[in-house]
């Protein structure tokens, strides 16, 4: 029955408790016995275990009995980190509810007031949930003020909670049956579903975690899938569940379910396109859809570069569970054969070169990331640069656009002379600074986004001891005094060492990359001289000694002139190695990009 379904996502900022909530709902519920049950039971990924972050949004269908009646509960557990929000928004797209999770100790957190704005964006109910009360350092009532400072919250009815040791579990089950409203929708009307989630699996195909707005999904029935215009045959149906998903024949209004069509491509099931019913399709698609774009872009090369094909296979296979992954061949003069690598952010970066290092066994080396910037070019023409090499000559660019993001902060008011600092240091523009409490500011500050994806937010936790908490959302393009700065080894540029950088920093950073690269790059039997350009003008050079060799060793005795004749004899021939010597560059050098400030 539609009125007894409850539809409610949990959000939080990272480490505020959020999978260990889901699973304290899960065991009360009684959906897993507790032989089957473990930590962080919905993270199905290893690295998710590790790290402790959700990365995949997952969900789980519970029964739930409360003064006799039999409640469902469909749980979504959605991602924390800034790079996932695009999940996070889908997920929450399909709720009517969420569970505003808080860290009794910590408090309010960058992400957790960006996560409520999208909740309130679809007029979710909020539940604020003060989890982590046993902790010594724990002080809700601070916290209960903070969340109806900053985010406006009434906390009056906020439910207190040890996720850990099982406190406050009950009574809030009972406030998410009382308090979050049963979905609306028409059971008569065509099928119109919500998909948002999708994955691979290797004896179903692309599967798609969809949520019924209006109608039902049958097995057998013919559906259209709006985003692609196609139309598929439904081959199976389930309910979500954290161990085994169950069968059903249909799925009905309000509830949630998994859709199999057979597909052999997870690119067909786009997170946020509609299903919808082939011979009598609804006439509007849900509101909100688009394709996950890519903010982060950086080279991944083979070490060996006879894995270059082994790489291939296992983007492809990655892709068909994370559809926001896009990729193309490129090629390096210093690299060899590798991809292209759009991102949706550092953090997804990481995650997924790990995976495919640890998944496919594979050694890999990632260039420094990158940005989409916009050229404007003098005769009006305006092109997407994805890779510093795809810059057009200096005399045929107009002007150079850069991407900038809008910046939250909150920091301990003792730190603040610190982050200001560093925001400036990164061409920040400051837009706001409130007081939430005395201890605790909140910033907000317009910031490129090519100052971000290197080592922002490491520098920012270190100069803040870990306390500053960071998120930030694309805010449009702006014109930039930008250049792009070539390193030259033995004459010869380097192509997957080239960055962007400010007009205002290229000479201070050629001067730290190439005095870095001295260090790193293996002495020859000649001079290589390392440099640091814009354009054909040299602004910084290092030069590596040669390895000495003693000619004269064989020389016992004798006149002068015969020392003299083979030190004349080696001159030349090192003049020559220099002319067509090769440098191999070690792949530390390539990494020394990442670290340069």
């Amino acid at each position: 029955m539609q009125n007894k379904i409850r539809n409610f996502s949990i959000i939080a900022h990272i480490d505020h408790g959020k999978s260990t909530l889901a699973d304290r709902l899960i065991q009360e519920c009684g959906a897993i016995t507790e032989r089957e049950m473990s930590s962080q039971v919905m993270d199905t990924m290893d690295i998710e275990k590790e790290r402790g972050i959700t990365i995949k949004a997952q969900s789980v269908r519970l029964k739930y009995e409360k003064d006799g009646e039999i409640y469902t509960l469909n749980l979504i557990d959605t991602p924390g980190h800034v790079d996932f929000s695009y999940e996070v928004s889908r997920s929450l797209a399909s709720s009517e509810g969420a569970l505003l999770i808080v860290d009794a100790s910590q408090g309010v957190e960058a992400q957790t007031i960006a996560n409520v704005y999208i909740a309130l964006d679809n007029d979710l109910e909020l539940i604020p949930v003060i989890n982590k009360i046993d902790l010594p350092a724990a002080d809700p009532d601070r916290v209960k003020e903070e969340i109806e400072t900053t985010i406006g919250l009434d906390c009056t009815d906020s439910i207190e909670t040890s996720a850990k040791a099982g406190i406050g579990i009950k009574e809030l089950l009972d406030t998410i049956v009382d308090r979050i409203p049963a979905p609306a929708g028409d059971e008569k009307a065509p099928t119109k579903a919500l998909i948002y989630d999708s994955w691979f699996d290797s004896y179903l195909g692309s599967l798609a975690l969809v949520r019924v707005f209006d109608g039902e999904i049958k097995k057998g029935q013919e559906v259209l899938v709006m985003g692609t215009k196609n139309k598929h045959e439904v081959l199976s149906l389930t309910y979500p569940h954290p161990i085994k998903a169950v069968p059903t024949k249909s799925i009905k209004t309000g509830e949630i379910g998994i859709v199999s069509l057979g597909l052999k491509t997870v690119g067909d099931l786009q997170v946020g396109d509609t299903i919808t019913d082939a011979k009598n399709p609804t006439k509007n698609q849900i509101d909100g859809f688009e394709e996950a774009k890519s903010f982060v872009f950086a080279g991944i090369y083979p070490i060996e570069t006879d894995k270059f094909e082994d790489l291939r296979d296992a983007l492809d296979k990655l892709r068909l569970n994370d559809a926001s992954l896009t990729y193309e061949p490129e090629t390096s003069t210093a690299l060899g054969f590798g991809f292209r690598v759009g991102f949706l952010g550092m953090l997804h970066m990481e995650v997924i070169k790990e995976r495919l290092e640890r998944e496919f066994n594979l050694d890999l080396i990632a260039t420094a990331p990158t940005v989409i910037y916009k050229v404007i070019k003098t005769d009006g023409e305006e092109i997407e640069i994805h890779n510093p090499s795809e810059l057009p000559p200096v005399n045929e660019m107009d002007k150079i656009l850069e991407p900038y993001v809008k910046a939250t902060i909150l920091t301990p008011t003792e730190f603040l002379g610190n982050i200001i600092t560093l925001v400036n240091d990164k061409r920040g523009i400051q837009t706001k600074m409130d007081y939430i409490t005395p201890e605790r500011v909140l910033l907000e500050y317009d910031i490129p986004m090519n100052e971000i994806v290197m080592d922002f937010y490491d520098k920012l936790k270190s100069v803040s001891k870990g306390y500053a908490s960071f998120d930030y959302d694309q805010s449009g393009y702006r014109e930039g005094d930008l250049v792009k700065l070539d390193i030259r080894v033995a004459g010869e540029v380097v192509d997957a060492l080239s960055i962007i950088v400010p007009n205002s920093k290229a000479l201070s950073k050629g001067r730290e990359f190439v005095k870095a690269m001295k260090e790193l790059v293996p002495r020859q039997l000649f001079e290589v001289a390392i440099q640091a350009s814009i354009g054909n003008k040299v602004i910084s050079r290092e030069t590596v000694k040669s390895m000495g060799k003693n000619v004269t060793a064989k020389c016992y005795g004798g006149d002068i002139t015969r020392k003299r004749k083979l030190l004349e004899k080696q001159k030349a021939g090192k003049k020559r190695m220099k002319a067509i010597g090769k440098v191999q560059l070690p792949q530390e050098a390539f990494l020394t990009v990442l670290k340069i400030d």
